[in-house]
């Protein structure tokens, strides 16, 4: 990351809790689907209310994050106190399920991650999903060549994938278009 990245630091990073994502910022996002997968699953296979009262707890925070640009800063405020709230009984609440457990403590871990996005409205996710879709290509393109054999060809690749992404999110250029006007300057 620090060879990529250089010395920027954004103010925000949103990932799994992949340890390796971890203290790249000054804040953090813990993506909220990875973790709602994980709930999903202890409800199915547990036993444990824990999980139940966790997926309820996802729900209401996938909720602020579809509605939070159209709230007040005061209701934002208030809604994350109340989460905080919930999410604080939820933890300190017995388990008997090995699941609930595990879940209770990744959710420890994470829970000054969770609610992030609430400070930054409109401005950060509260799922990884979109740079996990923009990697799919990459990725796929790496198990169906198995992968490169030269190190200049992966640079390259790189490059291109990243002058394609970035113009298209900036001017909404087709990748054809970019290339183009890339190659011609």
């Amino acid at each position: 990351m620090s060879q990529t990245a250089f010395r920027h630091r954004p103010a925000v990073w949103i990932s799994d809790r992949y340890s390796a994502q971890q203290g790249h910022c000054e804040r953090q996002q813990t993506c909220l689907a990875h973790l709602a997968r994980d709930v999903a699953y202890a409800v199915e296979a547990g036993d444990d209310l824990i999980a139940m009262q966790l997926q309820w707890w996802l729900d209401e925070a996938f909720g602020l994050a579809r509605g939070l640009t159209e709230l007040a800063a005061s209701t934002l405020a208030r809604k994350r106190r109340e989460l905080e709230q919930d999410l604080d009984a939820i933890l300190k609440a017995p388990a008997t399920c090995d699941l609930a457990q595990a879940l209770q403590a990744r959710m420890r871990r994470a829970r000054d991650q969770l609610l992030t996005f609430v400070a930054f409205p409109g401005q950060v996710d509260v799922t990884n999903n979109a740079c996990e879709r923009d990697l799919r290509p990459a990725v796929i393109q790496r198990k169906v060549t198995n992968g490169y054999r030269a190190m200049w060809a992966t640079r390259g690749e790189a490059d291109v994938r990243t002058v394609v992404a970035t113009a298209a999110l900036r001017t909404k250029a087709t990748p054809f278009a970019t290339l183009l006007a890339t190659i011609t300057a």
